[in-house]
């Protein structure tokens, strides 16, 4: 596809026949209270197309209707209707919008700055086939509220439903012990040397079964889950600390430094050094 061929840059294209409904923190306290910075509903067409090269907050989208494109996990694939997507701040997501037909979606975003655990984290699924109809739902309560009655008892009910939801939607696996055990375990010790068998073993299950289990409950296989928690962890040690890349690569389960750099700039979409920007000089 030609988006993959040139690097991405941030973008923001509507397109004649996109609508957008969406409703801003600054307008409703409630909002801003549960770190959402926005919620939006929308009808997109091509040329419709997001690129967030560091968004600030934790993103669900949930896909009504048609069909679009999202870049995630370093990979584009298809969002069709009835599924739900979500993203971690600060790593490279996009939305295109396919030609010849009306994609609509429901979405919400968090504002999450760095020191702040985000709500999508590393126990997120990057998609689900569960409740996209759910969060459409509560988010097309909160418009019908709030372009009529306004009433603000009812708007501080739908803003918590919405929350509240997003918040269970980011953990489903919790309610998979094996999964829940497992994945803490390895959180706790990601300089490890993991293999598919070596989590398959932890887990007490057959590779296949922990492969086809991880499907499921995190939308990825139990390697790439792996690299998702490290990058997690890597992008924690950049905003956190003045580490040189050669402390960091070891202690997110990478040989070297080179090798690390080639795996976060994939996923993440910038390489460490950009990422991390420029430091602040002492004295």
């Amino acid at each position: 596809m030609a988006e993959t061929q040139h690097p991405l840059t941030e973008t923001t294209i509507d397109g004649p026949r996109t609508h957008r409904w969406i409703l801003e923190a600054a307008e409703v306290a409630g909002l801003a209270a549960c770190r959402i910075a926005r919620v939006g509903i929308e009808d997109a067409r091509a040329p419709y197309r997001r690129v967030r090269l560091q968004p600030a907050g934790s993103f669900f989208l949930a896909c009504l209707s048609g069909a679009g494109r999202i870049l995630l996990d370093g990979r584009w694939q298809r969002l069709t209707a009835g599924e739900l997507c979500m993203a971690p701040p600060r790593v490279l997501n996009a939305f295109f919008a396919l030609p010849g037909a009306t994609w609509t979606f429901a979405w919400v975003r968090y504002d999450e700055p760095p020191g702040v655990k985000p709500l999508v984290g590393a126990g997120s699924p990057l998609r689900a086939a569960t409740g996209a109809a759910d969060l459409a739902r509560v988010i097309t309560g909160l418009r019908a509220e709030w372009d009529g009655p306004r009433a603000a008892p009812l708007v501080h009910h739908w803003v918590s439903l919405l929350h509240g939801l997003a918040t269970r939607l980011a953990r489903p696996w919790q309610g998979q012990e094996r999964l829940w055990r497992l994945w803490e375990e390895v959180a706790a010790s990601l300089a490890s040397a993991w293999t598919l068998p070596d989590l398959s073993r932890r887990a007490h299950l057959s590779d296949e079964h922990l492969r086809r289990l991880c499907r499921r409950e995190l939308g990825r296989s139990p390697m790439q889950h792996l690299t998702y928690m490290r990058m997690q962890h890597a992008q924690r040690l950049l905003e956190t600390t003045d580490d040189k890349l050669e402390v960091i690569a070891p202690q997110v389960g990478y040989d070297s430094a080179l090798v690390f750099s080639r795996a976060f700039k994939r996923w993440i979409g910038l390489n460490p050094t950009a990422y991390r920007g420029p430091r602040p000089s002492v004295g």
